[in-house]
């Protein structure tokens, strides 16, 4: 029974930091992801979930988390505009030029 409502409070942890991340809301998202990953050591620690779950459910929401945030600055810095390189001698030849 204990370890009951510490299970529930690291899935309801999970779930919240996940559905921030899906709506792209990067600043509550962080947040969310340090409470989640804090109950997750908590839970490991009491021997309510293995240790190596905790990793692994850390490991996926930070990288969840990572493409959400490089992706929106992404959208918000737009990539510079490459000026094209003239050729050179671009100016106009003729096939009697290029003969002689």
């Amino acid at each position: 029974m204990r370890s009951k409502s510490v299970r529930s409070f690291v899935k309801t942890c999970l779930t919240k930091a996940e559905e921030l991340i899906a709506k792209k809301e990067t600043d509550a998202a962080k947040e969310a992801v340090v409470k989640a990953v804090s109950a997750l050591d908590r839970a490991a620690t009491k021997g309510v979930i293995h240790p190596n779950k905790a990793a692994r459910h850390k490991s996926r929401l930070m990288k969840k988390l990572d493409q959400a945030v490089k992706s929106e600055a992404a959208v918000a810095a737009p990539k510079p505009r490459r000026r094209r390189k003239k050729a050179a001698g671009s100016t106009k030849t003729s096939k009697t030029s290029k003969q002689a």
